[in-house]
């Protein structure tokens, strides 16, 4: 029988683990699913104080290139908050599936991901740039 990898360390700077949690605790009637995700995502985040977060972790605002390995595509996002999102425009919301696992992430972490239709995905980060987006 084979065991589930463990998901990748993440870290997240205090004042944005405080928005986070704000979004999921009002996403919990809309999306219980997603919100109880982001808030087991939070539960094992290293949370550093302001200006602490490495500048190859993703954050909100910031820009991350990465690559499906199945098709070996690679893509580029920016996290954003919900209000913020734009598909078209690579604004992502950190509020998606794709945002809760991208987010506390360091440049060369591998991940799985479960897209809405429920197919697993493995994904690495290829690069992030701090406060792309804002």
């Amino acid at each position: 029988m084979s065991r589930k990898p463990a998901p990748p360390k993440i870290i997240i700077s205090r004042d944005q683990m405080d928005t986070l949690e704000r979004l999921a605790e009002g996403a919990l009637s809309r999306n219980p699913d997603l919100a109880d995700r982001l808030l087991g995502e939070l539960s094992r985040a290293k949370v550093v104080g302001p200006g602490a977060l490495p500048d190859d972790v993703a954050g909100i605002g910031d820009s991350i290139a990465f690559r499906d390995e199945a098709t070996g595509k690679d893509q580029q996002v920016t996290l954003v908050l919900p209000e913020d999102a734009d598909i078209a425009a690579g604004r992502v919301s950190v509020l998606t599936p794709i945002g809760v696992a991208l987010i506390g992430l360091r440049a060369g972490s591998r991940f799985n991901w479960e897209t809405r239709l429920g197919e697993s995905r493995n994904l690495t980060v290829l690069e992030v740039q701090r406060n792309a987006g804002v």
